[in-house]
């Protein structure tokens, strides 16, 4: 279970992507054997690529794999990387909060107001249920990887090893 919980958006992705190689090879198929196109398959492709962007980037966040320029941080002293560290962190989880919330706010709007989608004519909040949860899930999985590397640069200025 805990393997489940730790690695939950990997699982996801794997499994996200393997349906999204099925579904666009099960299309190139029929579209060459019969000279007709399964169309539904652009809509599903499309959303799963969003949340498949969304879930990757919580793995990106809990790896520490974003793209960053650390280039001015590196420059500064001891003292006030920590300052920034902390900014930064601070900065990055609000705006994952808003990305959460005002994706919520879509999702909300998509479910009162009955809009479907243009291929099948599903519900449109089939499809964005999944992201302002995405935005959860990588605030979570950021805030672990900033406890770490916290801990990580603590351990090191109490063990003496901090040049």
């Amino acid at each position: 279970m805990k393997f489940m919980l730790r690695e939950a958006e990997k699982i996801f992705c794997a499994v996200l992507f393997m349906g999204m190689t099925l579904l666009g090879f099960a299309n190139v198929v029929v579209r060459y054997g019969t000279n007709y196109s399964l169309a539904a398959t652009e809509e599903l492709l499309t959303n799963g690529f969003l949340i498949l962007t969304i879930f990757g980037a919580a793995i990106a966040a809990r790896r520490g794999e974003h793209l960053a320029v650390s280039l001015f941080y590196d420059l500064l002293p001891a003292s006030l990387r920590k300052i920034v560290f902390l900014l930064s962190g601070l900065f990055s989880v609000a705006l994952l909060a808003l990305s959460a919330y005002f994706s919520w706010e879509v999702l909300m709007n998509q479910l009162s107001s009955g809009m479907r989608s243009y291929g099948l004519g599903l519900p449109a909040w089939y499809y964005h249920v999944a992201i302002p949860f995405g935005f959860a899930l990588i605030i979570v999985r950021y805030l672990q990887r900033l406890w770490d590397e916290q801990r990580n640069r603590d351990s090191e200025c109490v063990g003496g090893a901090n040049v």
